[in-house]
């Protein structure tokens, strides 16, 4: 069934806290590279995930970090929409909202997989594991004024961990498949696109006589707005079936002939999604009742649409903050701490 094709992820988050059947991010992340990956203990793994596992034991570790940040970015980018990339205390992690072949869903694999990758190509810069390090392949030749020097981030090697692990699932002839392993690629591909070349200057007194320079992984906030942007402009598909030698394939097209294909650059889905106003155990959806709401915003935070029409109830909170701060020479800053009330508006 459907369920097969998120089991991945569940998977994953399982070697995060072995025993634990959530994913709930807290202090179990802190011992999370002492900790020995058992890869026979880890359920829900296919064959081909086993096979990876154990062949990467070393980097595993990594893989589990980056599912992590993926749910962390995904959190941050939706915080302030009706569907906020919930987590709940249940095996599936996301509940139902991933079983549909949605918006939410494209982008949760995307995120999910640009992590990965992102997690490993970091951990194997820094030097954490022994099968794999810097690249060395991405040099050309230097510019004026600076040489190659450094360490290179392996995009490429952190992407292939993504793509066999992640992807091993996605092998059946179903749309979901085709879906999955599309927005998994786009996951991955925003990490070839937004390399940067960063640089540090060499010199005396920090003057910058000659600069050294190597390829590097941005920030992964610029991931999740780049991949936001892309959930924003996903495009809408349709399933069309075929029949080949091997039986009926589900192959996707797009919906609406006068948009530009989708690249491999850009998320798809093909099922809708529903609006996430009212709790929902069939879909997935917590509703938006109690969320905190923006009264000034026009936007989908804004009170109006966050809380779909139902209106928002309004509480005075008093929060202590630091104030009046002074610079002593040298060298120290002293505050005082006032108490500042403000507004807090909430969903009904």
């Amino acid at each position: 069934g459907r369920e097969t094709h998120t089991q991945y992820i569940m998977a994953l988050t399982r070697l995060l806290s072995p025993p634990c059947r959530s994913l709930a991010v807290g202090h179990q992340y802190s011992s999370l590279g002492s900790q020995p990956i058992l890869c026979g203990s880890i359920p829900g793994l296919v064959p081909k995930q086993l096979r990876f596992c154990r062949n990467y034991v070393e980097i595993m570790p990594s893989v589990a970090e980056g599912v992590k940040i993926g749910i962390q970015e995904c959190q941050h980018q939706f915080r302030g929409r009706r569907w906020n990339c919930t987590t709940i205390n249940d095996k599936a992690i996301f509940g139902p909202v991933l079983d549909k072949a949605t918006r939410e869903s494209a982008f949760v694999h995307a995120i999910a997989s640009a992590g990965v990758a992102f997690a490993v190509t970091r951990s194997c810069a820094e030097g954490s594991a022994t099968i794999c390090g810097c690249d060395t392949r991405h040099k050309g030749t230097p510019g004026e004024g600076w040489k190659w020097g450094g360490c290179s981030e392996d995009v490429d090697f952190g992407s292939m961990v993504s793509r066999e692990f992640a992807d091993a699932r996605e092998n059946r002839p179903d749309a979901r498949s085709a879906m999955n392993r599309q927005n998994n690629e786009a996951g991955r591909t925003s990490l070839n696109d937004n390399m940067f070349l960063k640089c540090k200057c060499h010199g005396l007194s920090g003057s910058c006589e000659v600069k050294t320079c190597w390829w590097s992984q941005p920030d992964f906030r610029v991931i999740g707005d780049y991949m936001k942007d892309k959930y924003d402009s996903a495009s809408e598909m349709v399933v069309e079936k075929h029949k080949e030698s091997r039986g009926w394939v589900e192959t996707l097209r797009p919906k609406f002939t006068f948009f530009k294909p989708p690249t491999e650059r850009d998320l798809v889905y093909y099922e809708s999604s529903p609006n996430f106003c009212e709790p929902n155990p069939e879909t997935g959806s917590f509703g938006t009742r109690d969320r905190a709401c923006n009264l000034t915003s026009h936007g989908i935070d804004g009170c109006d649409l966050l809380c779909c029409g139902r209106g928002h109830n309004t509480r005075t909170e008093e929060r202590k903050e630091k104030c009046h701060c002074i610079f002593h020479w040298c060298c120290y800053v002293s505050c005082q701490e006032c108490v500042r009330v403000y507004d807090v508006h909430t969903c009904k």
